[in-house]
């Protein structure tokens, strides 16, 4: 294992900045997610960490040592991408040993940790199949566990669930969890997916233009995030207006301090449980909309401003409808707001 630093890492494709300036830090046997849309720049951070492209300024360092030079096939790296690049014509535990022998490793190390690589990834039952004979998510669990059989430094993992559907993707990517931890390899896992992040990460950086928002952990950047882009891509916000008064901001029904992202901020950042709900003949609002979503229901309250997004306990609205009048107001245990500008009028 080994801590990882990006220091002032730059990458331009002719006038289009990639990256800008980033500064990253991995712990080593932390977990690490690059979270952004398609073009902020994560793909291009982990393509310079693995030594495929060279920076246009700034240094990689892995343990201490600047790799910054180094070729990509010396970096010790191990790495899983969407597609899962296996050899058609070997099993899967041909396929784990191949990266041993490339290490040279001896016949009784390489069968002792093909064995208990296939076991972690709860592979056994289908070692000795060919790659067109399981599933995409054991072909993933593969490729995974070929990645580890070198013993890497580091572990890049660039989109490896994409191409899965949605109930493989979610059980793997505890799977993914689960190994690195026991395993405990420093690992860099880049998705556009904010619930994956969310889910397997230690700590994940939001990135936007090539720049690094916010980097903390999944809680952290939930509940108190640093930017209005962190804000809006990280779950779901209301965008409502806030008005300065003594003692912080007037929010609905509230006020509470809040936490200007910029000068011209008038609008808090508002979580849909952040809010609650009160049935109420005079309410200023109507329930135009609602989804079951379990424990939760959400419902769409459209008022004289613009409509807004609520999540309440079903238990405590079985019957909530389209129709309903209602009075929307912010929960008592907010303790504060992210406050941002206004969009300006295009």
């Amino acid at each position: 294992m080994a801590d990882v630093r990006m220091i002032g890492v730059r990458k331009a494709f002719g006038s289009t900045v990639a990256l800008s300036d980033l500064t990253l830090e991995i712990r080593s046997g932390e977990l690490i997610c690059l979270l952004g849309p398609s073009g902020c720049g994560k793909t291009t951070a982990l393509r310079i960490l693995a030594g495929f492209e060279k920076p246009d300024a700034g240094t990689v360092e892995v343990g201490g040592e600047d790799i910054t030079s180094v070729p990509t096939p010396k970096r010790g790296f191990g790495m899983v991408f969407q597609e899962y690049s296996l050899f058609p014509n070997m099993t899967g535990r041909a396929n784990v040993d191949f990266a041993l022998k490339l290490r040279k490793a001896g016949a009784a190390e390489r069968k002792e940790t093909v064995d208990r690589l296939l076991t972690i990834t709860g592979l056994t039952e289908h070692a000795d199949k060919f790659p067109h004979q399981m599933s995409g998510g054991q072909r993933q669990r593969v490729a995974l566990a070929r990645a580890l059989a070198s013993q890497p430094r580091l572990l890049l993992l660039d989109e490896p669930l994409s191409a899965l559907d949605a109930k493989v993707r979610d059980s793997l990517r505890e799977e993914i969890r689960r190994v690195q931890r026991e395993v405990g390899v420093t690992t860099l896992f880049v998705t556009h997916d904010q619930h994956e992040a969310l889910a397997i990460a230690d700590r994940v950086g939001v990135m936007s233009q090539g720049v690094l928002e916010q980097l903390d952990p999944p809680r952290a950047l939930y509940e108190s995030p640093a930017t209005a882009f962190v804000a809006g891509f990280v779950g779901t916000v209301n965008r409502i207006p806030a008005e300065r008064v003594d003692g912080g901001w007037r929010v609905l029904n509230r006020v509470v301090p809040g936490r200007p992202a910029s000068e011209g901020a008038s609008l808090a950042v508002v979580r849909p449980e952040q809010l609650a709900i009160d049935m109420d003949p005079a309410g200023d609002g109507r329930v135009t909309e609602t989804t079951f979503l379990g424990p939760l229901t959400r419902a769409i309250v459209h008022r004289t401003e613009a409509p807004l997004i609520v999540d309440v306990l079903t238990s405590e609205f079985p019957t909530l409808a389209a129709g309903a009048p209602v009075r929307v107001r912010l929960r008592d245990d907010v303790d504060d707001v992210l406050l941002i500008e206004a969009p300006k009028p295009e």
